[in-house]
């Protein structure tokens, strides 16, 4: 052992008591009583209802002496203006905990709801990059994560990012460690009937997610396993889920891209990410643009990018090695190929993936040439702050370009 380096120094931020597996959604209500007798309820659109779960958890909720006290409903991304007037109706109902049932968007108003029930202050009040932002104050009701999409992995971090949307509009994040999910119930099969759209989006979401944190600057050997495991996953789940999203193979690509998307959320918050999300973030915001859509459109150019800054300025670095890994792992490059082969190999599996999932390009919702100078003076994010390399304004618009 002599000669060896000693583990770098690192901390690891607070999880949710985390149930995975088929069949694990039953215990919610079971899970729920355990918080106390009134629950407030956040879900989505109208997924939960059709699929006969919303009166499954109702009237399992019930037999469990639980009451709801009432109900939110999140149909778009969630705006500071959404998060206000849901705990304006609601503070009153002192409840115990709070249910989100959704995807990411569903998650991260619940969370935020969570988190202002019993503070008396306003969403914008805690936004990062808002003038006048004050510390959160706490505490926040225990909220438990029930997540019906794989790509956001909302039930395992620390921030809910809300939205304005148009020319001026911005993504900003409520974050703080009260704010993580006191439980993540993570059942693969309330991810049957998503369609091939929320697969390709959500699925690049989460393999973006897990590959920034794994090139970040503040990768630790915790994020680096979870990030490889979660990769893995994603290979083998990603492209025979989207291909086939109710054939015979389905399950199991569910429980795959379920345990990817997890795994990215615990990634993200202790490892942060990169420029793909620096970039998504503004794109987001001023553009009709679904986030994962975004990532999945720039995940490629941006790869490719990073690996060019890295190759002139920083060619001894750790970063090419682990972005070698990824190509080894992820296109199955041989151990005793060169790493700049596993590398070429990875950006160019990227690019592969990209199409065959059938992610437009940014073009397609409405990046024009004369918006891409707002998209990077919006750009300089806590995303861009951990990836491997700084990139220049004008490397970011060329990925834009390229991205068009």
């Amino acid at each position: 052992m002599t000669g060896l380096p000693p583990v770098p120094p690192f901390a690891l931020g607070r999880l949710p008591r985390i149930t995975f597996g088929e069949g694990t959604f039953a215990s919610v209500p079971g899970v729920a009583a355990g918080y106390g007798r009134r629950v407030l309820l956040v879900t989505g659109g109208r997924s939960l209802a059709t699929s006969g779960r919303r009166e499954t958890l109702l009237a399992g909720l019930a037999d469990a002496g639980v009451e709801v006290t009432g109900e939110v409903a999140i149909l778009d991304e969630p705006s500071p203006r959404v998060v206000d007037a849901a705990v304006d109706a609601h503070r009153a109902s002192a409840v115990d905990a709070v249910i989100g049932v959704g995807g990411g968007s569903v998650l991260d108003a619940a969370k935020a709801i969570a988190g202002l029930l019993r503070t008396g202050t306003r969403v914008a009040q805690h936004l990062e990059g808002l003038p006048d932002m004050i510390p959160y104050p706490g505490p926040a009701v225990p909220w438990i994560a029930v997540p019906t999409t794989a790509g956001t992995g909302s039930e395992a971090t620390r921030n809910a990012v809300l939205s304005e949307h148009g020319p001026a509009g911005y993504k900003r994040s409520f974050r703080d460690e009260r704010l993580v999910a006191a439980e993540a119930v993570v059942d693969p099969d309330l991810l049957a009937g998503l369609g091939p759209v929320a697969i390709a989006t959500n699925g690049m979401d989460a393999v973006t997610q897990l590959l920034e944190a794994y090139v970040s600057l503040r990768a630790t050997p915790v994020t680096d396993a979870l990030a490889l495991a979660g990769l893995e996953a994603a290979r083998d789940g990603l492209l025979a889920w989207h291909a086939d999203p109710d054939g015979r193979a389905a399950p199991a690509a569910r429980s795959r891209m379920a345990l990817a998307s997890l795994l990215s959320g615990i990634c993200l918050a202790n490892a942060g990410l990169g420029a793909v999300h620096g970039l998504a973030s503004p794109l987001g915001a001023q553009l009709p643009i679904p986030h994962g859509a975004a990532c999945g459109a720039a995940l490629a150019t941006v790869t490719a990018a990073n690996v060019a800054a890295l190759r002139a300025r920083d060619p001894d670095g750790p970063a090419l090695g682990r972005y070698a890994r990824l190509g080894r792992l992820l296109a199955d490059v041989p151990p005793g190929d060169p790493d700049a082969d596993a590398i070429d190999a990875l950006v160019a599996l990227l690019a592969e993936w990209t199409s065959r999932l059938g992610v437009p390009r940014l073009a397609a919702f409405g990046l024009d040439e004369a918006g891409i100078p707002a998209i990077v003076a919006d750009a300089r994010g806590s995303s861009m702050r951990t990836n491997p390399v700084a990139l220049s304004d004008e490397e970011l618009a060329a990925i834009l370009r390229a991205s068009r």
